[in-house]
C-alpha cells in the first residue's frame, strides 16, 4: 500500500468510498449520496485552500482517503484542523486507516499546526480505538447531536496536540 496526494483521476474512487459511508455507516452524518460533480467541487476547494487530500493505493486501486480542513472558521482557530478518513469496506481493519491518519498528522506537523480534532460517532468503536492508539485523547461527548438511520447518534470528540 502507498499513500500519496490525490489527483483528479482518483475522484470517482473517492466518491464511491464516501457514498458507501453515507449509505451504510454513521461515519458521516449525511444521508444523500454525492455526485461526481460535487466531489470535483470539493476537491477544487481543497486545492484552492492548499489543504491536503491523501489516497491510499494498493494494486493501483484507491482503497481509502483522508483530508483535513479548518476546525472552525474564526482566526483564533487557525492552528487547529479537523480531519476525516474513509476506507473502502474491503480494506477496513487492514492498516489503511492508520496509515492515512499518520499521513494527516505528519502533514499537519509539517505546517506547524497545533491540534487535530476528530469527531467520531460514539458507536464507531473501531475508529475510536484507532485514534486513541495513535495518541488522540477523548475531550468531549455530545449526546444525540446527529440523526441517521431513524435514530439519534452521539458524537465523541478526540484531539491530538501536535506540540
Amino acid at each position: 500500500m502507498k499513500i500519496r496526494d490525490a489527483d483528479d483521476s482518483d475522484l470517482a474512487a473517492i466518491l464511491d468510498i464516501y457514498n458507501e459511508a453515507i449509505e451504510h455507516t454513521t461515519a458521516v452524518f449525511d444521508d444523500t449520496p454525492h455526485t461526481l460533480d460535487a466531489r470535483r467541487q470539493w476537491f477544487v476547494a481543497k486545492q484552492k485552500a492548499a489543504l491536503p487530500v491523501f489516497v491510499a493505493v494498493e494494486s493501483e486501486a484507491v482503497i481509502g482517503f483522508a483530508t483535513y480542513g479548518p476546525f472552525r472558521p474564526w482566526p483564533g482557530y487557525k492552528y487547529s484542523v479537523e480531519h476525516s478518513v474513509y476506507v473502502h469496506p474491503a480494506a477496513r481493519r487492514g492498516g489503511v486507516g492508520t496509515a492515512l491518519v499518520r499521513a494527516i498528522v505528519d502533514e499537519a506537523r509539517s505546517r506547524d499546526l497545533h491540534a487535530i480534532v476528530a469527531g467520531i460517532a460514539t458507536e464507531n468503536e473501531i475508529s475510536l480505538h484507532l485514534h486513541k492508539r495513535l495518541g488522540f485523547r477523548e475531550v468531549g461527548h455530545l449526546v444525540e447531536v446527529g440523526y441517521k438511520f431513524g435514530r439519534w447518534l452521539d458524537l465523541t470528540l478526540l484531539q491530538l496536540s501536535l506540540h
